[in-house]
């Protein structure tokens, strides 16, 4: 009995695609020059392969099965996919990388972005965009770890033995945010690390080190741990915590009255991050990360990614 890989070629399937559209095996046969006894041979080669019936030969016309007709739409897809790889491999054989893989930190703005990626498809290159979302120690560390290729928002500074390539991308400061119906809404300006002691942080883990972090945690200090920066700050709106937050990420929430801005008496605290790739020892940047290394040269772009920012999908905001 023959094996399905050796008689669902794409010949095949194209035949089979035939035969359904002329509705006769003697018109597919005459369409496709070949003999009709070629053609039955072939179509009962792939019924003993897969053991079941493709056309029902009771009448003068060669009606699919039910088996027939889902063996022709999985074959559409599969000479679609053919076509496509076909083309896909003659792009990357001009420099085009087969999937670029970017990791972005959870203040990165998603939409400036997806901006980004949209930008990109414009190209029509054969690359595929791969985003993974990092968390402070975890955005670098999916980088050299070798499961990205670009990294957007490094916020702690990379190990010389990495041999990273690094630009700056800009600074990002932190306030100090609660909810209006919080505890510390209503207390005396600055507060102070032993007052902030007695209120739980909502903090961020670490998808790096897997561990709580949060800027502005205390030793001892009650936490809740969330999986994500807009989680975190879903969760300070509920009143279900406090915590630092980055300026531009919770300024609608603060214009919209849903977050108060407090002060303490720590001094405010600004990260500076980067942007971050492996450079190949022996040839040039792929085409696809040469042109994203290219969009974030421009200041404007950098400022798009750290500034801007969106309201939470389905939280409070959305009734402002």
């Amino acid at each position: 009995m023959p094996h399905p890989r050796d008689v669902l070629t794409p010949d095949s399937l194209s035949m089979l695609r035939v035969i359904a559209e002329t509705g006769s095996f003697a018109a597919a046969a005459r369409s496709l020059g070949l003999v009709p006894s070629a053609l039955t041979y072939r179509v009962r080669q792939m019924e003993e392969a897969l053991d079941v019936l493709l056309f029902d030969r009771r009448s003068r016309q060669a009606q699919p099965t039910e088996a027939g007709q889902a063996l022709l739409q999985e074959a559409d897809r599969l000479l679609q996919d053919m076509d496509a790889v076909a083309h896909r491999v003659k792009r990357v054989a001009t420099g085009w990388e087969p999937q670029l893989t970017v990791v972005a930190d959870g203040v990165i703005h998603r939409r400036t972005l997806l901006d980004l990626v949209e930008s990109f498809y414009g190209q029509q290159p054969p690359t595929r965009i791969k985003l993974v979302e990092g968390i402070l120690s975890g955005t670098l560390e999916t980088l050299t770890s070798g499961r990205a290729d670009l990294a957007i928002g490094v916020s702690v500074q990379p190990n010389n033995s990495h041999s990273l390539q690094t630009r700056d991308l800009g600074d990002m400061t932190f306030c100090f945010a609660v909810a209006p119906h919080h505890p510390l809404a209503q207390a005396t300006t600055p507060i102070d690390d032993e007052t902030l002691l007695a209120h739980r942080l909502i903090v961020v883990a670490d998808s790096g080190m897997r561990e709580a972090a949060s800027i502005g945690l205390l030793g001892g200090q009650d936490t809740l741990t969330v999986d994500s920066m807009p989680a975190k700050i879903e969760a300070q709106i509920r009143g279900l915590g406090c915590g630092f937050l980055p300026e531009s990420m919770a300024a609608p929430y603060i214009e919209a009255g849903l977050l108060l801005v407090k002060d303490v008496t720590r001094p405010t605290r600004t990260i500076r991050l980067r942007y971050a790739w492996t450079p190949s020892v022996h040839t040039r940047p792929g085409r696809a990360l040469q042109w994203w290394l290219e969009q974030l040269e421009s200041p404007t772009t950098r400022h798009a990614l750290l500034t801007h920012a969106t309201p939470l999908p389905g939280s409070r905001m959305d009734a402002v």
